[in-house]
């Protein structure tokens, strides 16, 4: 447990500088699994290693100890935090597990409200179109989901550009992104250091959602075209307020972890070959889970040896 317990702090400040890379050099599909693990596992086993730190500090103090039948003094000597790291990781632990249930809290209640949205919206195959002249387009999770346009977006574009703006938000619903955005702001909401991963998760469905398009279309070309006719109609015109949290659009995810796309490097990605799958990166970052999981287990196990040990007096 020495070393074992702080491989999973260690490896959450290594682990963001991967979100970059992944998110431009990955096919989308697979960026947004990889990046969307990275954020839950490292932030899980983050709170996990704060949790084990935290109880060699409590186990220290007499009352406590005599609570669990163990020894207080072997705990102080055989104890492999120094008690001022423990008490600083029970506070950190504390914060940590605040802000993951407020962040569960906040995104069950938008989740819940945007269902009853959409099964409030009166669709024709799930497509509601809104009489509003500022252009927008987005899709609402639900039981169905629902594809909301506004007028003002179907007028910005032709007939053609329309069927690629609708495949681009009927693929967020298909492919349940607003899932992979959830679990990665867990993650983030856990420990803060892993919001790299979760901004980038916002950007690979949105990537995810462009190559599905594309490949509907069969038409690289036109799906940037749209993407890029779609975000300088809303540039001119502010576009309306949409429903928040789960609500997911052909200009971007909205909310505190992400701006409007960016639109031109998505732009950029559809006008140049497709990504292909990157084994390096993938080895990369499946050897930082793996190494992430065993520690944890590892250092967990270690805890119990010493448990057994204090308890033994």
């Amino acid at each position: 447990m020495h070393i074992a317990v702080y491989v999973p702090l260690l490896l959450s400040l290594v682990g963001p500088l991967g979100a970059r890379p992944l998110a431009e050099r990955c096919e989308p599909r697979l960026a947004t699994w990889l990046l969307t693990a990275s954020a839950l596992v490292l932030g899980t086993a983050s709170t996990i290693s704060l949790g084990l730190l935290a109880v060699t500090g409590l186990i220290r103090v007499p009352r406590l100890a005599a609570l669990g039948h163990w020894s207080a003094a072997t705990a102080r000597h055989d104890d492999p935090a120094a008690l001022s790291v423990a008490l600083l990781a029970g506070l950190l632990l504390g914060g940590a597990v605040l802000m993951a249930v407020r962040m569960l809290w906040r995104r069950t209640r938008s989740l819940a409200s945007a269902a009853w949205d959409a099964a409030c919206m009166p669709a024709r195959d799930g497509l509601v179109v809104l009489p509003d002249d500022a252009p927008d387009a987005f899709a609402l999770p639900g039981l169905p989901g629902r594809v909301v346009v506004s007028t003002g977006m179907l007028h910005a574009l032709d007939e053609t550009e329309h069927d690629i703006l609708l495949a681009h938000e009927r693929a967020h619903l298909a492919a349940h992104h607003y899932a992979f955005v959830t679990l990665a702001q867990f993650g983030a909401a856990a420990n803060p250091l892993l919001r790299p991963l979760a901004t980038a998760v916002t950007y690979t469905i949105e990537r995810w959602a462009d190559e599905s398009a594309a490949a509907r279309a069969g038409d690289r070309r036109r799906v940037a075209r749209t993407v890029g006719k779609a975000a300088l109609a809303a540039r001119r015109t502010p576009a309306p307020a949409r429903a928040a949290g789960p609500a997911l659009g052909i200009l971007g995810r909205r909310g505190p972890l992400a701006s409007a796309g960016p639109v031109p490097r998505r732009v950029a990605a559809l006008l140049a070959p497709p990504l292909r799958r990157h084994p390096a990166l993938t080895a990369a970052t499946a050897t930082v889970l793996a190494a992430t999981a065993l520690a944890t287990a590892e250092a967990t196990h270690d805890l119990h040896l010493l448990l057994r040990t204090v308890g033994a007096w």
